[in-house]
């Protein structure tokens, strides 16, 4: 298990890029913390790190965006607003999973029966001096 911190939004890059270079082959993520954590916040520098040129907003009602980067497609989930496990079938979600592209999902716990076994668990919350951690494994 890995925590990386990030004391300040401004640092956010620099936890990124942390990140980025501890993924080593693996390509499903699943980004766990309550609203107002810094999901959305975090993924968007994680993708600038990775070259997306895109804008990387939260896929709140579209539950998937895709973004062009330097290592291929990057599909970016955000489970919130899901009603049932078959509206996520029903979007592919399978063929995004499986596809060895990097998947990164918001609200995972809402599908949790779907999510591939390799799936990492990367936990983010504020601490009680207003920092982010991060914790992946």
């Amino acid at each position: 298990m890995t925590e990386i911190l990030i004391p300040s939004l401004d640092k956010i890059a620099d936890a990124a890029q942390e990140f980025v270079a501890q993924m080593g082959h693996r390509r499903v993520f699943a980004f766990y913390g309550g609203m107002g954590a810094g999901k959305t916040t975090f993924i968007k520098a994680l993708c600038q790190q990775l070259g997306v040129k895109d804008a990387v907003t939260s896929p709140t009602f579209a539950i998937v965006n895709e973004y062009g980067s330097d290592i291929g497609p990057i599909y970016h989930f955000d489970f919130y607003r899901i009603k049932n496990l078959a509206e996520v079938m029903d979007l592919g979600f399978d063929d995004y999973a499986y596809s060895g592209h990097l998947c990164l999902m918001e609200w995972p716990e809402l599908i949790e029966d779907l999510l591939p076994d390799n799936t990492v668990s990367v936990h983010i919350e504020e601490t009680d001096n207003g920092m982010r951690k991060v914790t992946v494994g």
